[in-house]
């Protein structure tokens, strides 16, 4: 069942692509879907893939009240915070989760580590307060020249 979420996923962002849904067009993406390589890390369970794609339906939704906020009330702040990657993620699940972040108009992932972080740029409308999910790293440098 996963392997056909992968499947499904890869054709998804084939599709957004070319924005091509013709038939050759459709033969050609179900090829390299099946010609990528596949992860030999551990598959991510369905619930975990079920809740992904739920927080993408949410994500849109979030969005549009995020932007119409930044219009309305102009955000000044920013502040470069790190998050950890959920437990057990497989890479579809990650770039579905760096896309939800991104999605949103007042986050962007800058930087996804290796080591289970994602560098996360934010907008906020005043100095951000204790309570923030991830650890500040405001004025240090990353050492890639981002």
């Amino acid at each position: 069942m996963i392997g056909y979420l992968n499947l499904i996923l890869r054709l998804v962002i084939w599709f957004l692509l070319t924005a091509n849904l013709s038939l050759p067009n459709i033969i050609i993406g179900v090829g390299v879907a099946l010609l990528l390589p596949r992860s030999y890390t551990a598959p991510g369970a369905l619930k975990d893939w079920l809740r992904v794609l739920w927080e993408v339906i949410v994500a849109i939704p979030q969005a549009y009240l995020e932007a119409f906020e930044i219009i309305l009330r102009p955000h000044r702040q920013e502040a470069i915070t790190m998050e950890r990657v959920k437990p057990r993620r497989s890479p579809g699940l990650i770039f579905l989760d760096i896309f939800i972040i991104t999605f949103t108009p007042k986050t962007i992932v800058l930087k996804y580590h290796e080591e289970g972080w994602y560098e996360v740029h934010r907008v906020t409308r005043q100095k951000q307060r204790g309570g923030e999910e991830g650890r500040s790293i405001r004025g240090q440098g990353t050492g890639d020249g981002v």
